[in-house]
């Protein structure tokens, strides 16, 4: 029996031989990590330097590129390593620092969709008194409690599931995750898997009762009101609904694939199903939201300018 103590390093075993394609990967990956750099840190300066922005919704748009930023990086450089590597190998701390970075993302990236939801129903619903119910204070206590929830969730989860004992040190992915080192688990997981059931049938499924209640609301109120109001829900509510749908799309994927057998599937196909929800919601969502939002859009381009003269 191997232990938790005894395991050292992990094996990706996912990867596989490309030979000097490598090179081509390598360069993919690279060009698209330094356009989600690019995108998500120009939005987040316009944003921040600009006092018309600072409204709620873009606020939470602001934590969101952040959360992108952060996501990314811990993924991108280490896939770029290992795309090179000739052993894809990583150590237990390592290991363990990845799962961090890659469920806190997640967590993060759920809860602010979640509360954007809600910011969207009140400036449709209510837009009366939108600025009464959404001031500046609450906006910033939400996404205060939405990253410090984060953090605290998932320091639980590895707290469970870092010191199982474990019979193996195989992952069959091209990064660690969480779920990936409690299957190598052969003492009681009981406790750690409790912990997942209570925190999906609460946390997560409250989140989604919230996003279909206030897109229903919204749904009546277009239904309902005149053509000027449903231009504004269709052009607020499209990027944030692209958005989240593409980021639930790949979290479902990633979940059927973590919990049932997909051997028979395409390895390359596998890789693509497991980097999509980490990978493509960074690179469209800076993308959605300013194509569709006339004043980001206005200001980047003033900015562009600016730094051409």
């Amino acid at each position: 029996m191997i232990n938790s103590t005894q395991v050292s390093y992990f094996i990706l075993v996912a990867y596989f031989d490309t030979g000097a394609l490598k090179y081509l990967y390598f360069m993919i990956v690279m060009s698209l990590y330094m356009l989600i750099v690019g995108a998500n840190l120009l939005l987040i300066v316009v944003i921040c330097l600009n006092r018309s922005l600072h409204e709620p919704m873009y606020l939470f748009l602001c934590s969101l590129f952040v959360n992108e930023l952060y996501g990314s990086t811990g993924l991108f450089p280490f896939l770029l390593l290992q795309i090179l590597s000739d052993i894809h190998t990583v150590s237990a701390p390592f290991c363990y620092l990845q799962i961090f970075c890659v469920h806190f993302y997640g967590s993060v990236q759920f809860f602010t969709l979640g509360v954007m939801s809600y910011d969207r129903y009140l400036a449709i619903c209510h837009p009366l008194q939108y600025h009464i119910r959404m001031t500046s204070s609450k906006v910033a206590i939400l996404t205060a409690f939405i990253w410090l929830y984060s953090v605290l969730a998932t320091v639980v989860m590895m707290s469970l599931s870092v010191p199982l004992q474990r019979c193996g040190n195989t992952i069959e992915k091209v990064y660690c995750d969480n779920y990936s080192i409690v299957k190598l688990a052969c003492s009681d997981t009981t406790v750690s898997n409790i912990f997942g059931l209570v925190y999906i049938f609460t946390v997560i499924f409250g989140l989604v009762i919230l996003i279909l209640y206030t897109y229903m609301r919204i749904l009546k109120v277009c239904f309902s009101g005149s053509k000027q109001t449903r231009q504004k829900a269709v052009s607020t509510c499209t990027p944030h609904l692209a958005s989240l749908l593409s980021f639930a799309f790949g979290s479902f994927f990633e979940i059927v694939q973590g919990r049932f057998n997909m051997s028979r599937v395409p390895i390359m196909f596998r890789i693509f199903l497991s980097l999509y929800w980490l990978t493509c919601q960074p690179l469209f969502t800076p993308v959605l939201y300013g194509l569709n939002m006339s004043k980001i859009r206005i200001i980047s381009k003033i900015l562009y300018l600016g730094r051409r003269m």
